[in-house]
């Protein structure tokens, strides 16, 4: 673990107007839609690598929200049966409506029988309170020219991170790119690098002195409160 300073800044929940120049997010609404499913076998739209520990779900376009909804958690109920799946979303579903969820096949399965093959579904976002904490993670191909970084295992989606070099005073804003990566197309320059965080409550996290490791998984050692 990293032992530079980190800190979570309060958490400020439902705000209505702007955090650091972006707009709070947060979705307690309940969905409704269809659910149909897939063969998932990883390699999904948000650019997550395969884990066979958890169930996964390809996310609607409207919601996918050009992969805002990536890493979110979602509890989702078979209106037939009345059960429920928790799953994460890895991926997107282009020609689902808004609402519509394209189930991995062994979620589909807890809640409604395969046969069905297309259920009426509700869902909701819940807290991922098994992520432990939130890692960075540099894509292949990055270096201080080009650089593209992804946030995995937070609580609630993501929806800004803004970087700086260490020692820097100015944070900038990063564009999300629809495969799950924020990207500063002219680089980072030179590490290390600290890093600005928020979640769809308006939840900030700051981590500093974060190294520049490709391809490997870089635990901040902080997490946003569960709300």
């Amino acid at each position: 673990m990293n032992m530079a300073l980190r800190k979570i800044i309060p958490a400020l929940i439902f705000i209505p107007a702007t955090l650091f120049g972006q707009v709070a997010l947060a979705d307690t609404s309940e969905h409704y839609g269809e659910g149909t499913f897939y063969g998932y076998g990883g390699g999904g739209n948000c650019s997550f690598p395969k884990d066979d520990s958890i169930l996964t779900v390809a996310m609607n376009a409207v919601d996918y929200d050009g992969s805002a909804a990536c890493g979110a958690v979602i509890e989702v109920t078979s209106e037939n049966t009345g059960a429920s799946v928790i799953v994460r979303v890895d991926d997107q579903c282009p020609e689902c409506k808004k609402g519509d969820l394209d189930l991995d096949q062994k979620a589909f399965a807890k809640i409604d029988s395969i046969p069905e093959g297309r259920i009426p579904v509700k869902w909701h976002y819940i807290a991922n309170n098994q992520a432990g904490d939130m890692k960075l993670y540099f894509k292949e191909g990055s270096s201080q020219w080009w650089t593209a970084v992804q946030v995995r295992d937070h609580m609630y989606p993501i929806t800004k991170v803004e970087y700086r070099r260490s020692g820097d005073n100015q944070y900038i804003n990063l564009p999300r790119k629809p495969y799950n990566y924020f990207l500063a197309e002219r680089g980072f320059g030179v590490g290390p690098y600290d890093f600005r965080i928020t979640d769809f409550y308006g939840q900030v996290v700051e981590v500093s002195n974060i190294p520049f490791k490709v391809t490997t998984e870089i635990d901040t050692g902080v997490q946003f409160p569960e709300k």
